[in-house]
């Protein structure tokens, strides 16, 4: 004879396994459609810096001490005095976001291919922070002010000596997150300006593109 109060435990347990089961591929599901739509609204607001082009009007940026200088499409600028080196890139944001310019690290040559990144956070802060409009142009600035600095003689000696020097460049979105290093080298010209190369980015809060 059946023991009913057997079968229906058992009819019991398997409707609340088929309920669990059901229940936790409902919340992968859902955690995975949350990280789509998470990854698409970050995409839209992920900054992505470049050189401009060379057909693109000139920046014109200014320093602390009232120097100027205009930086054509596609290049940059470098001088050095016995008081100050200054540089300065011209940018194209090719991504969706705002991007806002945050820290520097200088290299007196250029890296090899393998080379990597140094911390973040050895890097030098702008004085101010530097806004690059999605889609549009803008500048990066830098300068060195103090002659007993060491990097303030590689500098001047890179750019006296006319060798191609690396800038590594951090920023973000205007959020805070989706930090970027973007390395840039300045290569000089048989006009005496100086080209402007993109050649690495690290991403700092997501995996790196490569």
């Amino acid at each position: 004879m059946a023991d009913w109060a057997t079968i229906s435990s058992l009819a019991t347990a398997g409707g609340t396994l088929v309920l669990a089961v059901a229940t936790f591929a409902a919340v992968r599901s859902g955690n995975r459609a949350a990280k789509v739509t998470e990854r698409a609204l970050l995409v839209g607001i992920r900054p992505v810096l470049v050189p401009s082009r060379p057909h693109d009007p000139p920046e014109r940026v200014g320093y602390a001490d009232n120097h100027r200088v205009e930086v054509p499409g596609g290049r940059a600028i470098a001088e050095a005095t016995d008081e100050a080196v200054y540089l300065a890139i011209a940018l194209r944001n090719v991504g969706n976001g705002l991007a806002v310019l945050d820290r520097w690290d200088f290299y007196s040559e250029r890296p090899s291919a393998e080379a990597g990144r140094r911390d973040p956070g050895t890097f030098r802060r702008l004085t101010r922070d530097i806004y690059v409009p999605a889609g549009d142009l803008g500048f990066w600035q830098g300068v060195f002010r103090d002659p007993l600095e060491p990097e303030f003689r590689a500098a001047s000696e890179a750019v006296r000596e006319r060798r191609s020097f690396t800038v590594d460049l951090l920023y973000g979105d205007h959020e805070g997150g989706q930090r970027t290093v973007s390395r840039f080298t300045l290569i000089p010209e048989d006009d005496g300006g100086w080209l402007a190369s993109v050649s690495r980015h690290w991403n700092l809060d997501r995996a790196d593109p490569r």
